[in-house]
């Protein structure tokens, strides 16, 4: 019978999988320091504004420095999201809230590493740009730039002609993805400041939430969370804008609990804690069973974050780099461990069990599929080389967010001495880490391509990728102006690699059967974007130190 044939195989099914998971072309060895160093050197590249006088791109220029200035607002910084110069709030703002958790993960190996003051300042560059976004209580910008007319043009950001509209969310055209996804940035990164700039880290969260027990020293810190919990709606209704390239088709129920979870770590209190569990099925949390985690589809990374609550402060977080930030927190507050995972009888423990229970069932739901061992037709798509595929435009966002999240529960399930269970069988915490490990080889260069799909590492990777400023002489070697038209035919059309190697950037990637065109116009494969790097630094961190892979 079917049922006593999986018990009979539920030990030695996982070994063998496993061992067919990882690619063909094993046997390479890479430098994962190296991968994280660059990783960081990406986001460089994609600043807007006034860069610093230690900006290490030197190709990059200033640029969108009156970006605002017709709203008589200052938006002049953050982030491009990817091979254009739209500055869309949404993708931004995961951006920084997933370089904060890989940080809050895997920060002693960021340290050792010599790169903690870089991601700092990569965080701080999104956290800044927030901030001054941020305007009124009830007022959050949420673009800067207009995708359509943008890509009828090939410039250099620092010769920028196309339209810099500015597009805000408010009390009457609300955006709760927009200000809950903002409110977990500035929530996530507070954590990070918190020791070596607790004033900066006191502003973050004044704008990220609401609560009389705070002392607000900002005065326009009405907080970002009770607004998109206040004033509920799609963004992209209000920012009809941004509806062709970065719509909410999940809706705002995953970034309200994102926001509340993150708040919770934050802060400590309770009363996010208790949104979420309260909240659980109207917003679809503990409801949904999902099979993707990206810059819309937020729920597997909420059912993890739930499932691994803690009343105060992260164990995770408890890594030699991070003790003095402990010690600080914990000052007012003691640290505690999981409700789901410690086995102990905390007060809040019975109240929220069962629906923190849902969270996690969810979550390995999440998992089993990345793994194979889900049922079939819920399984994630594999490329033939052992990707995980789920579909052809931009496919790394998912896989690095698969990676990510697989090594954030493969470091839970190990400190509770538990295994993964899933429908075909059960799997250990380092059986995690392998197929984490072996997404990120392939993104490396084990493929049937050959062929590293960050840019700038190893001896082949993508030399015509779709970003407007890297496809373009430098402004500091050449100031002449160029044209909307021009830059196509000057510049786009060339098969000539680029001029200025994006160093750190991921790629959309190989298609399903793991064939990769290196072509400019084909910006499904060679477009970068910031969410796919800013989830495998947390994931090139967690395996640049030996002893942790």
């Amino acid at each position: 019978m079917l049922g006593s044939h999986v018990v009979k195989t539920f030990r030695i099914l996982p070994i063998s999988f496993v061992l067919l998971l990882l690619p063909a072309a094993t046997g390479a060895a890479y430098d994962y320091r190296e991968a994280l160093s660059k990783s960081l050197l990406y986001f460089e590249a994609q600043r807007s504004g006034h860069l610093p006088h230690h900006q290490r791109v030197t190709w990059r220029g200033h640029s969108g420095l009156t970006d605002g200035l017709e709203q008589g607002v200052d938006l002049v910084g953050g982030y491009y999201d990817a091979g254009d110069h739209v500055k869309f709030g949404l993708p931004m703002a995961f951006t920084i809230t997933m370089l904060s958790w890989g940080v809050m993960e895997n920060g002693d190996a960021i340290a050792a590493a010599g790169e903690f003051e870089h991601v700092l300042e990569a965080i701080k560059w999104g956290t800044d740009y927030f901030v001054k976004a941020h305007t009124h209580p009830n007022v959050l910008w949420a673009e800067v730039g207009d995708g359509d007319t943008d890509h009828y043009c090939w410039q250099r950001p620092e010769d920028m002609t196309t339209s810099r509209q500015a597009y805000k969310i408010d009390a009457e055209h609300p955006g709760s993805e927009l200000a809950g996804e903002t409110a977990a940035a500035m929530a996530a990164a507070s954590i990070m400041f918190k020791k070596t700039d607790p004033r900066y880290s006191h502003l973050l969260l004044c704008h990220a939430q609401q609560s009389p027990a705070i002392n607000r020293t900002h005065h326009l810190a009405l907080q970002l969370f009770e607004f998109g919990d206040k004033y509920r709606g799609r963004y992209h209704l209000s920012v009809p804008a941004a509806k062709s390239y970065y719509p909410s088709l999940s809706g705002y129920g995953d970034e309200l609990l994102w926001a509340a979870l993150w708040l919770h770590r934050a802060t400590g209190r309770e009363y996010y804690l208790q949104y979420a569990v309260d909240k659980a099925y109207t917003l679809g949390g503990a409801a949904w069973a999902i099979s993707e985690f990206s810059w819309d589809i937020k729920y597997a990374g909420v059912q993890i974050l739930a499932s691994k609550a803690r009343l105060f402060v992260p164990l995770l977080l408890l890594t030699p780099f991070f003790i003095d930030l402990v010690t600080v927190i914990s000052q007012q507050k003691r640290a505690k461990t999981d409700l789901l995972m410690d086995g102990g009888g905390r007060r809040n423990q019975d109240r929220h069990r069962s629906t923190l229970q849902q969270y996690r069932s969810k979550a390995e739901h999440y998992l089993c599929s990345c793994l194979g061992m889900s049922s079939n037709d819920s399984n994630v798509r594999r490329t033939p080389g052992g990707l995980l595929f789920v579909r052809r435009w931009n496919n790394m966002q998912y896989v690095a967010g698969a990676a990510f999240l697989l090594i954030v529960f493969s470091d839970q399930l190990a400190l509770a001495h538990e295994d993964l269970h899933c429908p075909r069988g059960s799997l250990s915490p380092r059986e995690l880490l392998s197929f984490a490990k072996a997404q990120m080889d392939y993104i490396l260069g084990s493929n049937p391509m050959g062929i590293s799909y960050m840019v700038g590492f190893g001896p082949r990777y993508p030399t015509r990728v779709h970003h407007r400023a890297a496809s373009t002489v430098p402004y500091k070697e050449d100031k002449s102006f160029i044209g909307c038209a021009q830059g196509y035919d000057a510049w786009f059309g060339r098969q000539m690699p680029n001029p200025n190697v994006l160093v750190g950037a991921i790629v959309g990637g190989p298609g399903a059967e793991d064939e990769f065109r290196d072509v400019r116009g084909n910006y499904m494969q060679t477009e970068a974007c910031t969410y796919n790097t800013a989830q495998m630094v947390g994931v090139f961190a967690r395996f640049s130190q030996p002893e942790r892979r």
